[in-house]
């Protein structure tokens, strides 16, 4: 959602529409695009937020939310696939910038489980912590580098499950 807010004309309807929803939450907050699960919802359930929308950023909200419920929900759509690639195309039609995060989003969609949304929060901040590495190590900066060496250390340990030795029984 980040990236979708930050394409949004600054004075344009939509954006003053989530100003005025979220009050209480700071300037740079809303300019951000730094919403939490909640709020996200409550913007999803939110008609008049998509009306307000230019036909170019309706179709990559709409693009948005049918990423979020059927690819990040419990169970993952036929056509994930499809429905990755068309927010894409809609985000970069609106011109916004694709971030580190949504280029392997989209690159590693092999990646993500098929139940994504049951993983326990254990698993969240199991990323936290091997991210958090990488970042002492890259000296606190992110870059590609340190996304692709975590990247490579997470396939790294799922993959060595597969090829361990099996203990003969005697």
């Amino acid at each position: 959602m980040e990236i979708f807010v930050k394409a949004l004309d600054r004075k344009g309807v939509a954006f003053l529409h989530l100003r005025n929803k979220f009050k209480y939450l700071s300037d740079v907050k809303v300019k951000e695009g730094m919403f939490i699960g909640p709020q996200i919802k409550a913007v999803f359930r939110d008609e008049e937020f998509e009306k307000k929308l230019s036909e170019a950023e309706e179709a990559a909200w709409l693009a948005f939310k049918s990423v979020c419920t059927h690819f990040l929900g419990n169970k993952k759509a036929e056509n994930y696939e499809d429905l990755v690639g068309d927010m894409v195309k809609c985000f970069r039609v609106i011109g916004c910038n694709m971030s580190l995060k949504l280029h392997v989003f989209d690159s590693h969609l092999n990646f993500f489980s098929q139940n994504i949304a049951a993983i326990s929060d254990e698993h969240g901040e199991r990323f936290h912590q091997g991210i958090s590495m990488f970042e002492k190590h890259f000296s606190g900066r992110w870059n590609r580098s340190m996304l692709a060496e975590y990247c490579w250390s997470v396939i790294g340990d799922t993959q060595s499950d597969a090829y361990k030795r099996k203990r003969s029984k005697k």
